[in-house]
């Protein structure tokens, strides 16, 4: 059951029995909250936004599950078939709501938790929350998610740039930019599938600007799904992985180094552990190969109505949409806990923690190539189960 109401909001947050506190409404916080539940554990989703799944409802419309409905569903309840195998943007909010309904999930919504302290008396946790909430928690669970703050390249020139720049979340769909120039810098999955969508929907002129060159690996291979291969991969040896992908690269992918995508040096499973996915092939490969998405080199600096790219070359786009990625934003909440890696994710993961911050864990800060909602499913199941010890 999700609650909304200010007189229920005002009940959940008087409560004094310390409940375990999730700190996020997507996927992940979801998966875990009912994880909890269902070992009798009370939890409480806090939720900045109006509404489960916020950053799902934020993507650009033709955005589906790169991973298979069949993998991708959450603990106590299955995607619906009727989805389809790949399943689109809005069916997954859809399906998150209903997961939240089935499984009566205590969701409080427009409360952002922005602090994470250990309680005065050092058993359990204090939270300050907005509107100069303080609430009490037995253990707090961070599933703010993976993309959680866009990250916005500081170009020089970018506070002077004359033409439309923005960041692919404010992206939704191409009608916009229908007869235009754009230039999308970023070359992961998100650029490649605005690229496409940019193409389809009818603009002039596409441009990706390219900094490393990614793996490319087809969707699925007669019938057999990419996210499929990779859960079988994952615990073999990295060398091995990165030969046996390369040779099947050279099988189903064309060499596009004369459109300047040359195959990758680095090995695919070298990458991913450098937190780098492959780009999975919805249409792009063959909007390369037409010269209908042409790839440039990656940007420099904006200098007026113009983008300076790396090797020299200056363009004049009607608009640029940066790729570029999302911040995990967890400085200000647990920065002082010490709990943070170098580049802001946490040292915790899953059932673990940080030996000075016990009963405070993290779930969805990794990228893994064995898709995310799965891995989702599998840490809210561990973390159920250490909460659930540690409570006895």
């Amino acid at each position: 059951m999700a609650h909304s109401a200010d007189h229920d909001k005002a009940a959940l947050l008087r409560t004094s029995d310390r409940p375990v506190y999730v700190i996020g409404g997507g996927p992940g916080g979801l998966a875990t909250a009912h994880a909890l539940r269902s070992r009798g554990v009370r939890a409480v989703v806090l939720e900045r936004s109006d509404g489960v799944g916020s950053s799902w409802r934020g993507h650009y419309d033709r955005l589906r599950l790169h991973t298979t409905r069949r993998l991708s569903s959450l603990p106590g309840l299955s995607i619906p078939r009727s989805f389809g195998r790949w399943v689109a943007r809005d069916n997954v909010v859809r399906y998150l709501e209903k997961y939240a309904e089935h499984h009566e999930l205590e969701i409080i919504t427009g409360v952002e938790v922005n602090r994470v302290d250990r309680a005065p008396d050092g058993d359990g946790w204090l939270l300050k929350a907005s509107g100069g909430r303080e609430l009490s928690a037995s253990a707090v669970v961070v599933a703010t998610g993976y993309n959680h703050t866009p990250h916005r390249p500081d170009w020089p020139g970018h506070d002077t740039y004359k033409r439309t720049l923005l960041h692919a979340s404010a992206y939704r769909e191409p009608g916009p930019y229908r007869d235009k120039d754009v230039l999308v810098v970023g070359a992961g999955n998100t650029g490649a599938e605005i690229a496409v969508d940019l193409v389809q929907g009818g603009a002039a002129r596409v441009r990706l600007a390219v900094r490393t060159v990614p793996h490319i690996v087809r969707r699925s291979t007669v019938g057999w799904p990419a996210q499929a291969g990779a859960i079988l991969c994952r615990r073999l040896p990295v060398v091995l992985v990165d030969q046996l992908a390369r040779v099947m690269a050279k099988v189903s992918v064309p060499d596009l180094t004369a459109r300047g995508l040359p195959r990758p040096r680095t090995g695919l499973y070298s990458r991913v552990r450098q937190g780098a996915l492959p780009v999975q092939d919805v249409g792009f490969v063959a909007a390369v190969r037409a010269g209908r998405v042409e790839v440039v080199a990656a940007v420099e600096s904006l200098d007026g109505d113009q983008v300076v790219l790396a090797d020299g070359t200056r363009v004049d786009p009607d608009a640029v949409i940066t790729a570029t990625g999302y911040e995990r934003a967890l400085g200000g909440l647990v920065g002082h806990l010490g709990v943070l890696r170098a580049d802001g994710r946490p040292l915790p993961h899953g059932r673990r923690c940080a030996k000075d911050a016990p009963g405070l864990y993290f779930t969805g800060f990794t990228n893994p190539i064995s898709g995310m909602l799965r891995e989702l499913a599998k840490d809210a199941d561990r973390i159920g189960k250490a909460v659930a010890r540690a409570s006895r």
